[in-house]
């Protein structure tokens, strides 16, 4: 058996399994519920919980939209999971635009921004 240092920091594997189960917990969700909100079968989230398996990005984006938790939450990069929850909205969506979406949307918000700078009359 590997002995640890109390210096010694979890490997990415380990906190991605045990994020992954406390977000379940904290929203009440069985790994049956878990499973059904993301399309996944429940073997695949047993698995991803016991560490046999590491999930696809694919597979970690649904399972961090259905758990409404960050992926970098999951990965253990963030320690706040209610990031996602209090983040604004628009830039969960920015990830999903094209690139001249994207800069149609800054040009837009840009604009919006100096409209709510002035002063109504």
């Amino acid at each position: 058996m590997k002995n640890m240092s109390s210096t010694q920091k979890p490997s990415p594997s380990d906190v991605f399994k045990e994020r992954l189960r406390a977000a379940r917990e904290m929203r009440g969700l069985s790994q049956a519920d878990l499973a059904t909100k993301t399309g996944l079968p429940p073997s695949s989230i047993a698995h991803f919980e016991g560490g046999k398996r590491k999930p696809s990005f694919d597979n970690l984006r649904k399972l961090s939209e259905a758990l409404d938790v960050t992926t970098d939450y999951l990965l253990g990069r963030a320690d706040d999971p209610t990031a996602a929850v209090t983040a604004d909205p628009l830039f969960r969506h920015a990830a999903k635009l094209t690139d001249k979406d994207r800069a149609l949307a800054a040009e837009f918000l840009e604009m919006l921004a100096k409209r709510g700078g002035r002063k109504e009359e």
